[in-house]
């Protein structure tokens, strides 16, 4: 999958859904060695929304979001301050250089071709009894997914879009990553949710993956907008069908994958 070019406006849309998987990460953290001044890595910030929700968990933490969308980290960059700052960094290279408390990563992972070769990078970072946490999201196979591969791969597409979407290997199950991340001396919890977001508005879930998934594919039809449009246009027809509005707006499951490991102490 190629990495999308990121709309923070668009992304933050859904931010209160978007956000609740996080938390659910965070309720699995445990205390962090140098409490109440833990050293943070938020890995992949975005809009720095979520990074601000680390400094109320640990108020005296020092903590530096990094992502590699410039767009995204002129946003975040609002929310700076005295133990908050923001850096460039894409997490397919980045090797830290000091020691952290927490790593954690929020819906990154899936844009990052062979991450879990990162984690002994990461793990070896961490400060003794410190914590790498993330989660990502698992539902490439959902409709959203799936009709959005075939209609790139459509006749009609396939010339332009074919090979631009990358799913086979973009995340791994649950025990995958418990496989990947075991070892002795370290405590691994991995487990799975399936959110069910009740969506307002009209086509809502189309507007969802406009902030995500769908972003590589109007990045490679960004120089033609009648043909982004007519795209768009086709798949909207078939979101509207595999998610039809109901009386109290339109169900979207969103299954999501989490994995926290501590390092011995």
């Amino acid at each position: 999958m190629t990495t999308p070019t990121w709309d923070p406006r668009q992304y933050l849309r859904h931010a209160d859904h978007r956000t609740r998987p996080f938390l659910d990460l965070l309720g699995r953290i445990g205390s962090l060695p140098h409490e109440p001044a833990p050293r943070i890595a938020d890995l992949g910030c975005g809009a720095g929304n979520v990074t601000t929700l680390l400094g109320d968990r640990w108020p005296g933490a020092r903590i530096t979001g990094y992502d590699s969308s410039r767009r995204m980290l002129e946003r975040a960059r609002a929310h700076a301050g005295p133990l908050l700052d923001f850096a460039e960094a894409d997490a397919a290279t980045w090797t830290p250089t000091e020691t952290y408390d927490l790593i954690v990563s929020n819906a990154l992972l899936q844009w990052v071709p062979g991450h879990t070769a990162r984690f002994p990078h990461w793990l070896a970072a961490l400060a003794p009894g410190g914590t790498l946490a993330f989660q990502v999201p698992g539902n490439f196979d959902a409709p959203s997914h799936t009709l959005m591969r075939e209609l790139a791969g459509s006749p009609r597409w396939r010339d332009r879009l074919g090979g631009v979407l990358r799913h086979d290997g973009a995340v791994h199950t649950p025990a995958g990553y418990l496989e990947q991340l075991t070892a002795p001396g370290r405590t691994v919890d991995v487990w799975e949710t399936t959110y069910l977001h009740l969506l307002q508005g009209e086509d809502p879930v189309l507007d969802w993956v406009r902030g995500t998934g769908l972003r590589p594919l109007l990045d490679a039809l960004d120089d033609d907008p009648d043909a982004r449009d007519a795209f768009v246009t086709e798949y909207r027809d078939l979101l509207r069908t595999a998610y039809p509005t109901g009386p109290h707006g339109t169900v979207f499951p969103f299954r999501r994958v989490f994995a926290v490991t501590r390092t011995a102490g």
